[in-house]
């Protein structure tokens, strides 16, 4: 193991264990563990979040009316709204939409649905352009990692996570059943029609489905110019993106229980999609043809039992299989038409023991992975990965200090299939053991009844495997790869003040954090032997990020029912490229340049304004100028682009019947721009809406 690895684990349990004797005997009173906790009044379920902005490490949340009224139609379109985010968006409704946090690689950071992870051991990105809001009821970001011990092994093992929670029927008033029908149409030849419905099957179970379809053209109409690297204009068009369509259908079902002194769900979740992929417009190419089909099954649940006043249980499990085919029809350059298909069956059992209640407890969590690839390419390794986590994490309060620590063991067993040069075949083995320590603590400083200021810090060693595609894809994948590692620093305060529920001023929140984060055995592409055609994945790179995140939010109650809430996001971030002192000759070096497409300045504001039945949203994303290769000279310099977004919404009722309608105008300034290079995105575009509901949404 790495001797920063160990020193971690020996800090973490050291100063857990010696603070908790010490500290019991001085421990207030009225001292209370941070968590969720949920009531059962009536068998109508309230969840709290008691004491959430006095987490060792606060998340950034969006949930409730503020991303009902959000202009984003997609999980990646909200996430941009957090800072030390960076989203990789392709361009139209269906684009491939991935995120990056804090400049670690999207494979860094684990993305959770419902609690259980989203998996992809093909390639490790997950696509949250594919998640649509209708059924979202909150999206939270974690840097580390969630501020709770109570959770099952993976959580604990990514350098950075974001939860998605869906709705949990809730009935009110008398009412067994309740009904949501939304409509949207809009620019590009978009519909897009969803129903939720919810029913109370019983006093303890109740039971969801929510159905969407997505159809549009994506074809958009865009000003592409090229400037050649002296400066001059090689040319400046205006043209209309095609193949960019797509049509897609999401399923989904849940089932929710209570039982004495605990509570179960069980979830099937469908969706089936056709797209075409528009491709990158190079070499005056302004069309492909590149098409792509999905369809994903998961099954997964969960449930948690309070044994007794100090213990309690959680078990998950969930079981995938995702198929993907990619065809390029264009036999000019290479006709390609691959299938693949995914399997993943995934177990996880989490204990937590209050030592000493509301003051120290510990946890233990076990998790089993499987994952399985199989593909039509030739000489394919059919790889099969079994993957152990054990997490042991304990945690303590006194006072206005939180310190969490926990040990994460990792064991990776891969089984694939090897060619020789002679068309022989053999089995090839391979083992990886990792042992990944992270420490957390908070202390608020100041506590009053209007203000509160509280301290953060984290030191966190994190790594990620190597995907099957780095691995075995035929001619590309390098079986000789190590894990990615992860060494993250974290130092912040937050500041938070009440007014008491005076006019103007409500409350107050800022928040700020510096960071560190280095990246060690970086898993890149590069060329094989001297052809610029064959490449091979290699572990040379090396990064080093450093940054600071900004967060204010204010909330403002004015004469005449006029309530305003504001968000300010800003992010700077350093994010060199370390991996060879050598590369530094000329000023196309890489040696020490800002890594591809993370920009120096970026950042975000959102103003909400509700009056009476009126919602006024407005929104306004910035991300400053950036490089498409470390190699930051003038031919991979890319501008910087930021959009206006706004969103006005009406509602009333008709009876029983609840009735919204809203308009969207996104890009209001029509600005021309790209996120990734040569993949231009949509100008000014709009959306309508109506939402029809019926018993408690209302």
């Amino acid at each position: 193991m790495r001797s920063t690895g160990c020193l971690l684990s020996i800090l973490a349990i050291a100063i857990t264990m010696s603070i908790g004797p010490q500290a019991h005997a001085q421990q207030s009173a009225d001292s209370q563990s941070v968590r969720d906790t949920v009531r059962y009044l009536n068998e109508i379920v309230v969840i709290e979040l008691v004491g959430n902005q006095n987490a060792v490490i606060p998340a950034q949340t969006l949930s409730g009316k503020k991303l009902e009224t959000l202009s984003a139609s997609s999980v990646a379109d909200a996430i941009r709204y957090f800072s030390g985010v960076q989203i990789k968006d392709y361009g139209g409704v269906g684009g491939i939409k991935t995120v990056d946090l804090r400049s670690m690689g999207t494979n860094h950071l684990g993305v959770f649905y419902d609690g259980i992870q989203l998996g992809n051991a093909q390639n490790g990105q997950i696509d949250l352009g594919k998640f649509s809001l209708d059924n979202i009821e909150e999206i939270s970001l974690y840097n580390g990692q969630k501020s709770e011990i109570f959770q099952p092994a993976r959580d604990f093992a990514s350098a950075g996570t974001v939860y998605l929670r869906t709705r949990r029927p809730r009935f009110e008033d008398g009412t067994n059943s309740n009904l949501r029908i939304l409509l949207r149409t809009g620019s590009f030849g978009l519909i897009n029609p969803s129903v939720l419905f919810e029913q109370q099957i019983s006093s303890k179970i109740s039971a969801s489905l929510s159905a969407e379809y997505t159809r549009a053209t994506g074809r958009y109409k865009f000003r592409y110019k090229k400037i050649f690297s002296d400066g001059t204009l090689a040319w400046d068009t205006t043209a209309t993106r095609r193949n960019g369509d797509i049509h897609a259908l999401r399923l989904e079902g849940a089932v929710f229980g209570q039982t004495n002194g605990g509570r179960w769900n069980a979830k099937v979740y469908y969706y089936d999609s056709e797209k075409g992929i528009p491709g990158a417009i190079v070499n005056n190419v302004w069309k492909n043809s590149q098409r792509q089909w999905d369809r994903n099954l998961m099954i997964q649940g969960s449930a948690q039992q309070q044994l007794s006043d100090r213990w309690q249980l959680q078990v998950n499990a969930k079981y995938a299989r995702d198929y993907m085919r990619y065809l390029n029809p264009d036999t000019t350059s290479l006709y390609i038409d691959n299938e693949f298909w995914q399997d993943e069956i995934y177990i996880s059992a989490a204990s937590l023991y209050d030592i000493i209640p509301n003051f120290w407890k510990a946890s233990l969590a076990i998790d089993y992975q499987w994952n399985a690839l199989d593909a039509t390419l030739t000489d394919f390794a059919n790889p099969v990965r079994h993957t152990i986590l054990a997490a042991i994490a304990s945690a303590i309060e006194w006072k206005g200090l939180k310190v969490q620590g926990s040990v994460v063991g990792t064991w990776v067993n891969d089984k694939s299939t090897a060619y020789g040069s002679t068309g022989n075949t053999y089995k090839q083995d391979s083992h990886e053991n990792e042992l990944t320590p992270a420490i957390f603590a908070g202390y608020t400083a100041i506590k009053k009844p209007c203000d509160v200021l509280s301290l953060r810090a984290f030191a966190k060693s994190s790594f990620r495997m190597p995907t099957f595609n780095d691995l075995y894809y035929t001619d590309i994948g390098n079986s000789a790869l190590d894990p990615e590692h992860v060494n993250q620093y974290n130092f912040g305060l937050q500041y938070t003040h009440t007014n008491g529920g005076k006019w103007l001023l409500e409350s107050f929140r800022i928040s700020a954090d510096a960071y560190y984060n280095h990246v060690t055995d970086k898993i890149i592409a590069v060329p094989k032997g001297n052809s610029q055609y064959r490449w091979m994945m290699m572990n040379i790179g090396r990064v080093k990020i450093r940054g600071v995140d900004v967060t204010a939010e204010a909330n403002l109650r004015l004469p005449g029912q006029v309530y305003i809430d504001a968000t300010l996001n800003y992010t700077y971030q350093r994010a060199e490229d370390y991996s060879d002192p050598t590369d530094n000759a000329d000023e196309a070096g890489t040696y020490k340049g800002q890594i591809a497409y993370v920009p120096w300045h970026s950042g975000s504001a959102v103003a909400h304004v509700a009056w009476r039945t009126w919602d006024l949203n407005y929104s306004f994303i910035y991300v400053g100028e950036r490089y498409q290769n470390s190699s930051n000279i003038r031919a991979n310099y890319v501008q910087p682009w930021y959009t206006h977004d706004m969103t006005v919404a009406y509602s009333f009722t008709l009876g029983n019947v609840g009735l919204k309608l809203s308009g969207e105008i996104n890009n209001i300034f029509d600005q021309q721009y790209e996120v990734v290079s040569n993949y231009p995105m949509p100008g000014r575009n709009f959306r309508l809406s109506v939402c029809v509901t019926m018993g408690s949404f209302h």
